[in-house]
């Protein structure tokens, strides 16, 4: 089993920036995949950014230009950059690892507002 906890999620005014932080505990090291998923109210969850373990990042084109998605292999953390903030980003953000046989794992998600 793996365990995530996001942080770092809040208010922000639109062209701002926040990051986030998604810890994995317990059998992280089967993890091979991880990223970014967010669902804004009304809407299904949609894929923001994912990387591989071995660095090779993937992000949707809403967020391209704008994220950027990194992961550190020794602290079993993945993180997501986010400038240039628009309203439209406004979402509950989930964090997911997939194993090596691509079982996935959820966070239980940290809202991120953008908002003047």
């Amino acid at each position: 089993q793996v365990q995530l906890v996001e942080s770092g999620g809040g208010l922000v005014q639109p062209g701002g920036s926040l990051r986030l932080s998604c810890a994995a505990s317990g059998n992280s090291n089967s993890i091979s995949g991880m990223g970014w998923y967010r669902q804004a109210p009304g809407k299904q969850r949609e894929l923001v950014a994912t990387i591989t373990r071995g660095g090779s990042p993937n992000y949707a084109d809403a967020v391209k230009g704008r994220f950027t998605i990194s992961r550190d292999n020794a602290k079993n953390t993945v993180y997501l950059q986010m400038n240039s903030l628009k309203p439209e980003d406004t979402a509950v953000y989930y964090c997911n690892a997939e194993n090596w046989y691509k079982e996935p794992y959820w966070g239980q998600g940290t809202q991120v507002t953008v908002s003047s």
